[in-house]
């Protein structure tokens, strides 16, 4: 097949369109009782005092690192390292790609590639209207798989296939073959049917609707899990901010997600988004890793509204991400290693780059190398008229960010929370399993070095030099390199360097807790519980909520529940547990857990917040306040915060309103002032709002200082 007609065929198979494309100081968990009360203003570590020392002879370029080893982010999933694959790559299967793939801890391959999902019959191994290259076979791809020690991420066709067909593919992998094929996505990117008005998704249902794709997923589910009852179920969800988030189509009642998840949230094990910021070059990409916390905050509130108590039992997987654009580039590299550990950091269990191979596009000069705009990890050896890509499966940037992840955490070891001074210097911190705590330090700066001095808290390193890994310019692998010494490391620009030091001390002995749930919550309080440790003997607990990178103790607790108190109504809360053993050291943190107070049950005022319609990065939106109260109002003001900063207000109506920052502030126009006791009457203003990401609703309403209720 000519290498033009497979390309045409290799950028179907990704997304398809483009996507519409400062923390506070440490605080110290310390191992002494008496100092839990004042958790957040203990001394530093010696290790840190010296660091601290060296502060006066800094140069501009100095940024400080906080590293908390006591607030946990979650632990690397299994599954958490992934790439794409795709029947249309002729290399998807060569020797080479096994051992790569292993070298850079990948353990999932996605199959058989983006849109071609819904395209693709298993049984005849066929994708009419698309090209199969020989060799791509799924008994082949799963050879691959099982080489790398992996496991698959597999599309179930829901464009042009059925229930029955997929139910006998789960037959074929894991009761006649033994695969043991754990996840099976519903379809690809369903919402790009047309019903939204663009459509590059073969879909042959005359019924395009989201109502219609969640009936369909709970058919599939039904059918599959008859098979094989283990499998893991994915329905496919629109990522918040892009399109079509938001936008409700002709005839349906709600968007995409909100109708989807209506109905599969009592089925469904995981949902699948995708990722492909763009901008104008892959720095831009790069900047615009921030947006994906959010974004990914917003999915887990919707499976949190639909779901209720099983939420917890629905995973989010990141089956696509590429930043869209210079994508063999250096700074492609960077934005690969921050984009996977952003994503898992914020509750992701799996993050697949697209792609392995792709094909080259056009041909650029980025920091010195030669960019041909191609999606894949690895090199498919294509032309741009007389501009060739270096052999087959030779590596390109993103490739490196990938396996620069090997030097920071492996499946089983436990994200930390980390945060720098520098929006040029991220960071990402993993205590691991073997007591050793890495932190990758991602300079994304150009054109200088900086240099990082860091501070750990809830963790106190030996003396010793740390091991240092570094991927940058002028190297040809993540090598092994000096550390720089006087208590500071130098970040070279444009670079990725982990930094992984011993305890000074011994671990505690016993385990962390097991995961917190909520049990009751209310307006100002919450009840959680958690399961003992499974090693060692806990005489003690306590909960800390995460603020940056300083903890603030809550409660404590001698059994596996607390009680959390005097909480703002309408409020966001991130915890985690941990246990004491008896010589007072402190355990490894739980899995973290994320809350919401609910508003005032008894209020005497009402609010009604409604988005009307959306676009992605913008909508709009009806407030509707009503006073409950005995008594009339004459004249008031409402005031509310947005939960993202990406949101603001850019025109309105039948209000008067002004904002700083996040912060809303709303009065009446004088015609709209008196409202009616007992809610008989209302005052309803609108206005046209914009989002950069998410675009949650807010949680807590003042009308004239009384928090209200709301609905």
């Amino acid at each position: 097949m000519p290498l033009a007609h497979r390309l045409t065929h290799g950028l179907l198979g990704r997304a398809g369109l483009v996507r519409s494309g400062r923390r506070r100081p440490v605080a110290v968990l310390t191992c002494a009782l008496a100092t839990v009360a004042a958790l957040a203003a203990v001394p530093p570590s010696p290790a840190a005092a010296g660091q601290a020392a060296e502060a006066a002879t800094a140069d501009a370029a100095t940024v400080d690192v906080s590293v908390n080893a006591g607030i946990g982010l979650g632990t690397i999933d299994k599954a958490a390292f992934g790439v794409n694959t795709a029947i249309w790559d002729s290399h998807m299967n060569d020797p080479e790609v096994v051992d790569l793939m292993s070298d850079a801890g990948v353990k999932v391959m996605r199959y058989p590639g983006g849109s071609y999902g819904d395209i693709y019959h298993w049984k005849d191994h066929t994708a009419p209207g698309g090209y199969v290259a020989p060799g791509t076979s799924f008994d082949e791809f799963m050879g691959t798989v099982r080489a790398t020690g992996g496991q698959p991420m597999i599309i179930a066709n829901y464009g042009t296939g059925t229930p029955q067909e997929a139910a006998d593919w789960v037959r074929y992998a894991n009761v006649t073959k033994g695969y043991g094929a754990k996840y099976w996505e519903i379809g690809n990117e369903i919402y790009g049917n047309g019903h939204y008005g663009s459509g590059w998704e073969a879909d042959d249902h005359a019924d395009k609707s989201p109502r219609e794709y969640a009936r369909n997923v709970l058919a599939y589910a039904e059918a599959m899990k008859a098979v094989d009852p283990t499998i893991k179920i994915g329905a496919v969800l629109t990522t918040p901010g892009d399109w079509p988030d938001g936008i409700t189509g002709e005839g349906d009642s709600a968007d995409w997600n909100h109708t989807v998840l209506a109905a599969v949230a009592g089925t469904v094990d995981f949902v699948i988004v995708h990722s492909y910021p763009g901008g104008a070059s892959a720095d831009e990409a790069l900047d615009r890793t921030t947006r994906l916390p959010g974004q990914l905050r917003e999915v887990r509130r919707q499976i949190d509204r639909y779901a209720g108590e099983r939420s917890s039992k629905i995973g989010i997987a990141l089956t696509e991400v590429n930043s869209n654009t210079q994508m063999n580039s250096r700074p492609n590299g960077l934005f690969a290693a921050d984009t996977y550990m952003t994503a898992l950091e914020n509750g992701v269990f799996n993050v697949d780059w697209w792609n392995t191979h792709n094909g080259p596009d056009k041909v650029s000069t980025v920091d010195g190398d030669t960019d041909f705009n191609d999606y894949g990890l690895l090199s498919s050896g294509g032309c741009v008229g007389d501009v060739c890509q270096p052999a087959v499966n030779t590596p390109f940037h993103p490739y490196f960010g990938l396996k620069s992840l090997t030097k920071l955490g492996t499946p089983g070891d436990t994200m930390v929370a980390s945060s720098t001074t520098d929006d040029q210097v991220s960071a990402h911190a993993v205590r691991r399993a073997d007591g050793t705590l890495s932190v990758m330090l991602i300079n994304k700066d150009k054109d200088a070095t900086h240099t990082a001095r860091i501070g750990y808290a809830g963790f106190t390193p030996t003396t010793q030099a740390p091991v240092v890994h570094r991927y940058g310019r002028g190297d040809s692998d993540v090598t092994r390199v000096a550390a720089t010494g006087g208590g500071v490391q130098e970040l070279p620009p444009y670079s990725i360097t982990t930094v992984t030091v011993s305890p000074h001390s011994a671990a505690a002995s016993v385990g962390a807790p097991g995961a917190p749930k909520v049990t009751a919550v209310d307006s100002s309080t919450a009840t959680l519980s958690w399961s003992a440790p499974s090693s060692g003997k806990a005489v003690r607990y306590e909960v800390y909520e995460r603020l940056g990178t300083n903890a603030q103790l809550l409660a404590t607790s001698t059994s596996t529940s607390a009680t959390v108190r005097n909480l703002p109504p309408g409020s966001e809360h991130t915890v985690n547990v941990l246990a004491r053993d008896a010589d007072g050291r402190l355990s490894r943190p739980s899995e973290p857990l994320t809350f919401a107070t609910t508003a005032p049950r008894d209020s005497s005022c009402l609010v009604t917040y409604r988005v009307d319609t959306g676009w992605g990065n913008g909508f709009v939106a009806t407030v509707t306040v009503s006073n409950l109260a005995d008594t009339a109002i004459n004249g008031w003001t409402l005031d509310f915060a947005w939960p993202s900063t990406g949101q603001s207000v850019q025109s309105f109506w039948n209000a008067k309103l002004s904002s700083s920052g996040t912060r809303v502030h709303v009065t009446d126009n004088g015609q709209n002032a008196v409202l009616a006791p007992k809610g008989g009457s209302t005052a309803t203003f609108g206005f046209v709002g914009a989002n950069d990401g998410a675009n949650p609703a807010p949680t807590t309403f003042t009308l004239n200082g009384t928090v209200c209720r709301t609905s």
